[in-house]
């Protein structure tokens, strides 16, 4: 393992010491190998927790059902159709496929729901009793089926390609395999339904979008950077050209769900070739129509920062006061209402929601990010 770990770090130092070598290459390489070391443990302690949950929902019946002939031969997708069975809570079904497929924590996937660890633990073990109870199968459902079940089977895949794009928590940002996945799924469902389906292909497109830029999000030290200030030329086109090419497909389709709405404004994003030049009008525009059709308050924030990024900070403010009832202990909503507030040079109540929202947060990337943020807004003139 430390050999390959050891190749693939120095074939990602080819690729990202293009512009010049890191100060210390050395280093650079020692932690690149070591963070693949620690992905690679991470991924075959999931598989071992996976079959270890696969037994608990069959009651040793897993096995049997595994060689079940039939039109799929995917033991993860028929994994999430046996969680997202209707005789389950649809919220059940979310989390219990995030619990069993991406071995999320209970705190993680409480967290992802915006509810307390408690909640989560007794909703993920009545989901489990009532599986075993109801003698739900293992298997995917027949075609006709399907259309049930779509809809959380589509927010288990996304939640699962968020997982991959930004960990709740560890010392890594991205998952890559999490995310590779979650756009193989997708692909699988497509080839299973008959005809297309304008979310499902919305989903894919918002998925292959969002990852076109995965080379681009990280420095040479594995530090985040922002999505303004990353280079352009590192987003993957192949990705970003098949993903637009859905996005204008799936909108022939019918009116647009939640997920196509996201990938339009992915798009938007994919189109512009910079920060300045993004059509920051049209993505609140988009935003404002998701609001209207998806009721969260995670896109209430999205929401808040394009309409800061495209009338300014005081016209955005008033929406994330709103929310701070809501969204306390969110600290995505804390960076939001810190950035507002720095464009509008109120540098201590910034530096308050920087300093909560680097207590909230528990991925070790992001906190070194929020901490960087946070010298820099003690080090400015009051």
């Amino acid at each position: 393992m430390a050999e390959e770990a050891l190749q693939d770090a120095f074939a990602a130092a080819a690729r990202a010491w293009t512009a010049g070598w890191p100060p210390h290459p050395a280093g650079w390489i020692y932690k690149a190998a070591r963070n693949d070391i620690i992905d690679r443990r991470r991924h075959e302690a999931l598989a071992q927790r996976k079959h270890a949950e696969l037994a608990l929902l069959s009651d040793g019946d897993v096995a049997e059902g595994m060689n079940e002939e039939g039109d799929v031969h995917d033991e993860r997708l028929r994994l999430i159709f046996t969680c997202c069975h209707p005789a389950l809570a649809p919220e059940s079904q979310v989390a219990l496929t995030l619990r069993t497929l991406c071995g999320l924590t209970t705190e993680e996937i409480a967290r992802a729901f915006l509810v307390a660890t408690s909640t989560m633990a007794q909703r993920l073990v009545r989901a489990k009793a009532k599986i075993q109870s109801a003698g739900i199968p293992y298997r995917v459902p027949e075609a006709a089926d399907l259309p049930e079940r779509l809809t959380e089977v589509l927010t288990v895949i996304y939640l699962v390609f968020n997982e991959g794009y930004a960990a709740a928590s560890g010392a890594v940002l991205i998952r890559k395999e999490l995310c590779q996945e979650a756009i193989r799924l997708a692909r699988l469902l497509r080839s299973l339904l008959p005809g297309s389906v304008s979310e499902l292909d919305g989903l894919l497109a918002l998925m292959l979008l969002q990852d076109s830029r995965s080379e681009a999000r990280l420095d040479s030290h594995g530090d985040l950077i922002l999505l303004q200030d990353q280079d352009r030329r590192l987003w993957k086109r192949e990705q970003i050209e098949e993903g637009i090419a859905l996005v204008k497909g799936a909108r022939r389709l019918g009116p647009p769900g939640a997920f196509l709405v996201e990938a339009a404004i992915a798009a938007v994003h994919a189109e512009s070739t910079s920060a300045e030049q993004t059509d920051w009008a049209q993505i609140s525009a988009l935003y404002a129509r998701l609001q209207r059709q998806h009721t969260s308050a995670i896109v209430d924030v999205n929401a808040a920062v394009a309409l800061m990024m495209a009338k300014g900070p005081a016209a955005a403010l008033p929406s994330l006061t709103a929310l701070g009832a809501e969204l306390e202990d969110y600290h995505p909503w804390h960076l939001a209402r810190a950035e507002a507030l720095l464009r509008l040079g109120r540098h201590e109540d910034a530096a308050h929601h920087l300093r909560r929202a680097y207590a909230l947060a528990v991925n070790a990337v992001e906190r070194r990010y929020i901490a960087r943020k946070l010298a820099r807004c003690d080090a400015a003139p009051s």
